[in-house]
């Protein structure tokens, strides 16, 4: 992957970025996203923060290559400290991380979305704790995708901020509203692997006679969570 040739999880991504944003790409790897779309002309300023030296390097070294420096700028801090009020951010995107780390990312500094900007976040795993997130900080989720690539299934939340939230139900937390309603190859793919691996472990603890466990009782609601979405049929 390169700058001029974006993954498709990130090609995905892009595609949700308004045209002539000023956006804070956080966890920038590279900065290829923020690099393509001011190549693309699709921005207007863009941000490429980065916690650790090296990437940041990595960063600063591909927007001078791609001679886009005077729209991406790259920065060295920790989450969303990368920008300033005087960058005037409007939209951010956080890509490539687990989902409890990009709730610590987005809590660590509330004052970064007084300017309420739009979120576009693709967690790795944990999606349900970004969605409750967005639920409890008045984000409503617009858009959903699933997407598999090389052997892996990637969600992206687009989220907008609102004066009053929609309140997901417990299935659409964990699933997604969106997904849960089109049911694409890839959300079967992943929830149909997700359901073997509950099953191994629900048969390995009643073989282990730990029926009585909270474990057990866990893993028997989540089996039953799964098979519910899975194989309910959305026209009825």
């Amino acid at each position: 992957m390169d700058s001029n040739r974006l993954s498709q999880r990130l090609l995905h991504v892009a595609q949700h970025v308004p045209a002539g944003a000023r956006l804070a790409d956080i966890g920038s790897d590279h900065a290829y996203l923020p690099v393509y779309l001011a190549k693309k002309g699709c921005i207007s300023y863009a941000i490429a923060g980065e916690v650790v030296k090296g990437p940041y390097q990595n960063a600063t070294k591909i927007i001078e290559q791609e001679n886009v420096q005077d729209v991406v700028h790259s920065r060295l801090a920790d989450g969303l400290e990368a920008y300033s009020k005087e960058d005037r951010i409007d939209t951010i995107t956080i890509c490539g991380m687990g989902g409890p780390l990009m709730v610590s990312i987005l809590s660590a500094a509330p004052e970064k979305l007084a300017t309420h900007p739009l979120l576009i976040l693709q967690p790795n795993v944990g999606a349900d704790a970004v969605r409750g997130w967005l639920e409890q900080n008045c984000y409503q989720i617009t858009q959903e995708e699933i997407l598999s690539e090389a052997g892996h299934i990637y969600e992206i939340i687009v989220a907008e901020p609102v004066i009053n939230v929609q309140k997901m139900s417990r299935d659409e937390l964990f699933f997604g509203p969106f997904l849960m309603q089109r049911k694409e190859p890839a959300f079967i793919e992943k929830w149909t692997r997700e359901l073997r691996r509950e099953e191994k472990i629900f048969s390995a603890l009643t073989t282990a006679k730990k029926e009585n466990t909270v474990k057990y009782l866990e893993v028997k609601e989540k089996i039953k969570q799964i098979k519910g979405v899975l194989y309910h049929d959305n026209s009825q």
